[in-house]
């Protein structure tokens, strides 16, 4: 009797044990879960809290917020709390509200203008900002999560090359470059080597289809002044651009950039970081364009106009017809080179192209998609091409002073030409240029 007691005591404390060793073994795996899982949260909410300390930053806070029918807030910020006067160089900077005195012009491109069919602005369906803001598009928390990178939103991707570049002043600047480190940017050029004080074109609005979600398209000018040998080069431009990492479609929108290092550490697209100083309510950096040209089509196109301010020295930028069109200013306190004069002049496309080498090239269009020698209606254009001289005029650059360069002329090309004005308004000169990108017969 006393052993069954025993051995019944021992089975009672026994069969205890599994229970307490499958709770203790759930206790301890609950305390892992929640430990290994704290940092996760943690990691992430941080994130959210870094990219919204950056939103701040950029999206200054606005009298009146418009709802544009493609997708884009613009925000009307007060004109003297705008993002640009956040740079330390522009701490004491007083806000030029008109450039001092507008290029003279003795061309009918005014005219011009108003025979053509212009493209504008899709926020202006909208609303309007009030006199006394700046017109700024917001930037989205997507935007800011689209980039490979906090440090390199908004910012073109630096390109030194390990080889020798080639001077900007000797006619061929940092394209080649550019292309030399394995065809990442291409391009279909026109340039003039001189010093100038700023550049005119009116140039074709198009939708280009984009290959990558990284990749882009572009249409442009440059001002330039500095070298690519070093890390001075000077460089204020403006122009169109489809690229879906930055703005998360891809609708052609009017854009800006600076750089006073040849793009290793200062400057930015639009208003994403300080520097251009904006004056206008009406116009916003980053806004989508429409209508756009097609194909045997309606054809649109803009006009942009640069140029230094002769008492200031800020760098202005004018979009459509005369003080009307008054976007802004690269204040000159931001350069070293352009404080004085550029000493070229670039107009044309730029493709981004993303594909590893011994892989297809990219199908990114550029301008319309289509090769230049189809002409007006098919292919894209800039026309009366101009620069601003030291006695702030504007004159037509003579077709021999234009040289022009397409690093892969099967992929995407360029052919200048002349039109005399012959008083119903003549396009000067001009080129026609783009392409498909990969296609069989020339760029595989």
């Amino acid at each position: 009797m006393a052993k069954r007691r025993r051995r019944w005591r021992r089975q009672r404390c026994c069969s205890s044990d599994p229970p307490l060793a499958v709770a203790a073994a759930a206790l301890l795996l609950l305390l892992l879960v929640v430990v290994t899982a704290a940092p996760v949260v943690d990691a992430a909410a941080a994130g959210r809290h870094v990219v919204q300390r950056h939103l701040d930053r950029i999206n200054k806070p606005g009298v009146r917020s418009i709802h544009s029918a493609d997708g884009d807030i613009i925000d009307c910020v007060p004109r003297h709390k705008q993002r640009a006067l956040d740079h330390p160089l522009l701490a004491n900077h007083t806000v030029q509200t008109q450039p001092s005195q507008m290029p003279a012009s003795a061309s009918l491109l005014d005219r011009r203008q108003q025979l053509s069919r212009r493209a504008w602005q899709t926020w202006h369906h909208s609303g309007h900002c009030p006199r006394g803001t700046v017109a700024v598009r917001r930037t989205a928390a997507s935007d800011v999560q689209r980039a490979r990178s906090l440090a390199l939103f908004g910012r073109k991707k630096q390109m030194r090359s390990p080889l020798p570049a080639p001077d900007v002043v000797t006619g061929n600047g940092h394209e080649l470059t550019m292309h030399a480190i394995g065809n990442l940017r291409q391009h279909a050029i026109a340039y003039t080597a001189a010093e100038v004080y700023g550049a005119r074109a009116t140039i074709s609005v198009w939708a280009p289809e984009i290959d990558e979600a990284n990749g882009f398209s572009l249409s442009q000018l440059w001002i330039l002044s500095g070298s690519f040998n070093g890390s001075d080069l000077n460089s204020i431009e403006a122009g169109w651009q489809v690229s879906p990492e930055l703005y998360g479609d891809n609708r052609p929108r009017l854009f800006t950039y600076w750089t006073s290092d040849a793009y290793e550490a200062t400057g930015c697209y639009n208003a994403l970081c300080p520097g251009f100083v904006q004056t206008s309510s009406r116009i916003a950096i980053g806004a989508s364009i429409s209508p756009v040209s097609s194909v045997g089509g309606p054809q649109y196109d803009m006009t942009l106009l640069v140029w230094k301010d002769p008492k200031l020295g800020n760098w202005w930028l004018s979009y459509g017809d005369g003080a009307g069109g008054l976007v802004g200013y690269w204040p000159a306190e931001l350069f070293t080179h352009l404080s004085d004069h550029a000493t070229m002049v670039e107009w044309g496309g730029e493709v981004v192209n993303t594909h590893p080498p011994g892989s297809a090239h990219t199908a990114t269009q550029m301008g319309s998609g289509h090769f230049a020698a189809e002409g007006f209606g098919r292919a894209a254009y800039f026309r009366n091409l101009e620069t601003v001289d030291a006695d702030n005029s504007l004159a037509a650059v003579p077709l021999d002073a234009i040289q022009t360069m397409a690093e892969d002329a099967g992929c995407y090309d360029i052919r200048k030409a002349y039109d005399d004005d012959d008083g119903r308004g003549g396009w000067g000169a001009h080129f026609y240029y783009g392409g498909p990108g990969h296609n069989t017969a020339s760029c595989p």
